[in-house]
């Protein structure tokens, strides 16, 4: 480390947002543009190069934290990029959008706040594009196999560019118009702009991947034509069969699932549509779901100009500080956190008090309650206990005419046929089953995110993505010089 003290007289300075009243008027990322560079390496300075990197063991992808940790300090962008790419393909997708188990695994998270490693992370990925120390890596020779990734998120970008790089010809089919499945449609744009996606995508292009949009495997193209075409199929169609809310009144208009209220938000601001059929505008907005698609929608709706928007969490709030029994370190532990959607709909006078925070914790949906045009109008709701439980004379009622759903995933989506078509063993929770070695119960056919892990975090796709990659060519060619960060036998693994 290039200051020994630096964890003791430096301290944990975050990337600074833009002002409420200012980022709440456009849909540009939330962070001060070009603030993050002069403070990042003092950040670095803070990692104590303890010896055992619990931040490596808590990170999906096994990235090398200490090391370009140490690199940023001393301001050696190149070589701290060739370390962060070592061992993950997407950092600029990683630094805006993950959760940082990283973080709470630091070590100096024990008994101090944790070195600001995603900041670190984003602040290197944003520099290497800058300075042009990502260019594209197309493979010396081709190995004459062929491999279908069905599904364009991170896992399947993932393994695609894995597998590229490694010699193979690789075709990314994608059911909808455009390539980045969630991050496409269901991150909205102040999380993160687009344009670092269509960066990526192009490095892939250059890199020989081809791409088929508007595609849907199993309706518009027979799943035994696609396994008759490639040698090894990748299924990373992720997790997007929405939970749903069995209530009274769930048939009224104006209940939504959260994932047909974003991606119209995002098709306007691909120039798709003028204004979304969903707006929120001078609408009364109610989310259920505590989650971070619930805070993508509270951000989305407070740039709409909803009149008020509401989240319900049916946790109990949680505590500022850790739960040593319940949550030691290094675990990620759940405490209160004010995400930037929540900062502007307490500012912004859009929740249910003034300066209070938008979201009711402990709180379940009883009902809908509309009028004679079958329109909902209001959300009645009951406090419950940690057991979820209603607690007796604590019903209240919320007005609400837009109101949307975000209580998580299944699943992959089975509409299409393809999990029927390619007769794919299915797991208990509805993800497909797959053995240690990523591969389905059909030979040649392999599995990867969320569409086999069920719904998690964007860090994990990219692993998962990565580690499938290494399956698929060990299969086609007898080995593999690819990394697989991630082995299902030493982490859990739905199936």
């Amino acid at each position: 480390m290039a200051d020994p003290k630096g964890f003791m007289t430096t301290p944990r300075e975050e990337w600074p947002r833009r002002p409420v009243e200012e980022r709440a008027r456009d849909w540009d990322e939330v962070c001060v543009p070009g603030a993050l560079l002069p403070i990042v390496s003092r950040q670095a300075d803070r990692c104590m190069d303890c010896g055992v990197p619990f931040c490596h063991e808590a990170c999906p992808l096994g990235n090398l934290i200490p090391e370009w940790n140490d690199l940023v300090s001393r301001e050696d962008w190149r070589t701290a990029s060739d370390r962060l790419h070592a061992t993950n393909n997407f950092p600029e997708f990683t630094g805006r959008l993950c959760p940082a188990p990283c973080e709470a695994g630091c070590v100096l998270a024990i008994n101090q706040p944790a070195v600001t490693i995603k900041n670190v992370e984003c602040a290197i990925a944003d520099r290497a594009w800058e300075e042009g120390f990502t260019p594209p890596r197309p493979p010396e020779r081709l190995s004459g196999r062929t491999v279908a990734v069905i599904g364009s998120g991170p896992a399947g970008l993932a393994a695609a560019q894995q597998l590229t790089r490694a010699g193979h010809t690789v075709v990314v089919f994608e059911k909808d118009d455009r390539i980045g499945g969630l991050m496409r449609y269901g991150i909205p744009e102040f999380k993160m702009e687009k344009r670092h996606l269509e960066r990526r995508i192009e490095q892939m292009r250059a890199e020989g991947t081809g791409f088929r949009t508007s595609t849907a495997v199993g309706r518009d193209v027979p799943a035994a034509t696609l396994r008759a075409r490639y040698d090894a199929v990748v299924l990373a169609t992720g997790a997007t069969a929405w939970r749903d809310l069995a209530v009274p009144g769930r048939e009224l208009g104006g209940v939504h699932q959260a994932m047909e209220y974003l991606p119209l938000s995002n098709r306007v601001r691909e120039g798709d549509l003028e204004v979304s059929p969903l707006s929120a505008a001078g609408r009364h907005v109610v989310i259920v779901g505590g989650g971070d698609t619930g805070a993508d929608c509270l951000g989305t709706a407070v740039r709409q100009g909803a009149a008020s928007v509401t989240q319900l969490d049916i946790y109990a709030q949680p505590g500022a500080e850790r739960d040593e029994e319940a949550e030691p370190w290094p675990t990620y532990p759940r405490v209160y956190r004010l995400s930037a959607a929540h900062e502007e709909a307490r500012d912004l006078r859009t929740a249910p008090a003034a300066n209070a925070d938008a979201r009711l914790f402990a709180a379940s949906t009883l009902r809908f309650t509309g009028d004679g045009d079958g329109r909902v109008r209001a959300l009645h709701l009951v406090e419950v206990d940690p057991r979820r439980r209603p607690l007796p004379g604590t019903e209240r009622t919320l007005p609400a005419d837009l109101v949307l759903l975000a209580l998580g995933f299944s699943g992959p989506d089975r509409r299409d046929g393809l999990v029927e078509q390619l007769g794919l063993a299915v797991g208990a929770r509805g993800t497909i089953a797959r053995d240690g070695g990523f591969a389905t119960s059909v030979p040649g056919v392999f599995a990867a995110g969320d569409a086999a892990r069920g719904q998690s975090l964007v860090v994990w796709a990219i692993a998962e993505g990565r580690s499938v990659a290494a399956a698929v060519d060990r299969h086609l060619t007898g080995d593999s010089r690819l990394p697989a960060p991630v082995s299902p036998f030493d982490r859990p693994m739905a199936v």
